[in-house]
């Protein structure tokens, strides 16, 4: 299933929702677009409507940040974008998909998106791409 959605930073919400009724408890969702695109604004506005307090960041040097949310799930959010597939492998972070929650992957590869994908986890993509006063997300379910 496909989604096609444009939304300026004030209508976030949009995209949000269609995700909160459309994603199961448990997903990982791939998120691409060039640098500065709105990856992890996008992050923040879910972690925001998931009742997730404090500052949400990117997590560009720690690879990874976990955030509570209140249907005690988690939100976790990676950023990959210095770090190969194998390096991934071999750090054993791919067993973090087993948490119960959403899972935002930054600069995730095909690598493991087709990875991830064979051994069952629900994955989604969602390409975004600035316009001059929006983005426009594709969602790839």
């Amino acid at each position: 299933m496909n989604k096609e959605i444009t939304a300026s930073l004030s209508q976030l919400d949009k995209v949000v929702n269609y995700l909160n009724e459309t994603l199961p408890a448990h997903a990982i969702v791939f998120l691409r677009g060039d640098l500065a695109a709105g990856k992890t604004t996008l992050t923040q506005a879910i972690a925001k409507a998931k009742g997730v307090e404090g500052e949400v960041t990117s997590p560009t040097f720690s690879l990874q940040q976990c955030y509570a949310v209140k249907d005690g799930t988690g939100l976790y959010h990676y950023d990959l974008y210095r770090l190969e597939y194998d390096a991934f492998m071999q750090m054993g972070l791919f067993e973090e998909f087993e948490k119960e929650g959403w899972h935002m992957v930054e600069w995730g590869s095909d690598a493991l998106k087709a990875f991830l994908e064979g051994v069952g986890y629900n994955v989604v993509t969602i390409d975004i791409e600035p316009n001059e006063n929006s983005r426009t997300y594709r969602i790839h379910i």
